[in-house]
């Protein structure tokens, strides 16, 4: 990983077109989905968990590959950039600071950020939590670029099952 940051802004304006179109479609609001909406991210950092196996020592088999663990690492984004929304965030550069060089733990402090968030929906916790996520990357092979075009791609996907009535 030769990137050293990464501009997230211009995707809180994408996931707000979404969360638009979303709320439009099934009559709901940020207030109405924030539960849903934390339960969905946790979720999803367990399914991006589940791809990269950093946990199972009782197994010999890798990780998935790239394309896939990218996938799952952008489902986590659109949940995080969608909370981010209602607090105001609009914008977003952050500058990879690794914490914690073992996954499972860096994932473990993630659950416990958003655990704290759902308690204090604040700027500061939504900060920790996002940052504490996006300090992840660099313990893959992912660019910036790519996981920027891996949060595209499942937008596209989101709107089409938007209007597949998924």
């Amino acid at each position: 990983m030769t990137d050293d940051f990464i501009d997230l802004t211009e995707l809180f304006a994408l996931q707000a077109g979404l969360d638009e179109e979303i709320a439009e479609r099934h009559g709901v609001t940020y207030e109405s989905t924030f539960e849903r909406r934390v339960l969905a991210l946790l979720v999803e950092l367990g399914e991006f968990a589940n791809e990269t196996r950093c946990f199972k020592y009782w197994s010999y088999k890798g990780p998935s590959a790239k394309e896939v663990v990218l996938d799952e690492y952008a489902d986590g984004l659109h949940f995080l950039l969608s909370l981010g929304i209602p607090l105001g965030v609009s914008q977003y550069k952050h500058y990879f600071h690794v914490k914690e060089k073992d996954l499972t733990k860096a994932i473990l402090q993630v659950y416990e950020d958003v655990s704290e968030l759902r308690k204090e929906y604040s700027v500061e916790n939504y900060a920790r939590a996002f940052g504490d996520y996006l300090n992840i990357v660099p313990l893959f092979d992912f660019s910036s670029e790519e996981v920027i075009e891996a949060y595209r791609k499942k937008l596209g996907t989101n709107h089409q099952r938007q209007k597949d009535h998924y």
